[in-house]
């Protein structure tokens, strides 16, 4: 083995170093508390004008992007995407659960990202072709559904 590692897979696309960390941090925020007492938390707590409930898990999940990009690999960063994708297909499944505009954003994100893995060597395109079918669904139920904005 060579030592030398292979970057090619940084450079497909800024948007998930820069988009995916709030997603995510939306995603599991929401995914594990139960509707019905986010609901009451949302109604009992006091707003914060700036999203500040958000903030500390975001920046948390913007050092983990930020160490994958820096010293993972493409298998580490694949892992990593695969992760999401469980966090976005189970809130697609799942109309009571979990932040659907977050997960609709975050699965765009990371069906685009796939779908480029064509143009690179290696593996990648192979390898995560049952998440971008999973992606694919996900992203047409989420997009279908009232409640985040989007139209089919």
């Amino acid at each position: 083995m060579s030592g030398r590692r292979r970057l090619d897979w940084l450079g497909l696309t800024p948007e998930p170093e820069r988009e995916l960390p709030a997603a995510v941090a939306a995603l599991r925020a929401s995914s594990h508390d139960p509707p019905a007492a986010a609901a009451t938390a949302a109604a009992t707590a006091p707003a914060a004008a700036d999203g500040a409930e958000l903030a500390e898990p975001a920046a948390a999940e913007r050092r983990r992007v930020e160490r994958l990009v820096l010293r993972g690999g493409r298998r580490d960063w694949l892992r990593y995407l695969a992760e999401v994708t469980a966090l976005v297909t189970s809130v697609a499944a799942d109309p009571e659960r979990g932040d659907r505009a977050a997960a609709l954003l975050a699965g765009e994100v990371v069906l685009d990202h796939h779908r480029m893995l064509i143009g690179l060597p290696g593996t990648g395109y192979a390898r995560t072709a049952g998440d971008r079918a999973a992606l694919e669904s996900a992203v047409r139920t989420l997009r279908a559904d009232p409640r985040t904005g989007s139209t089919p």
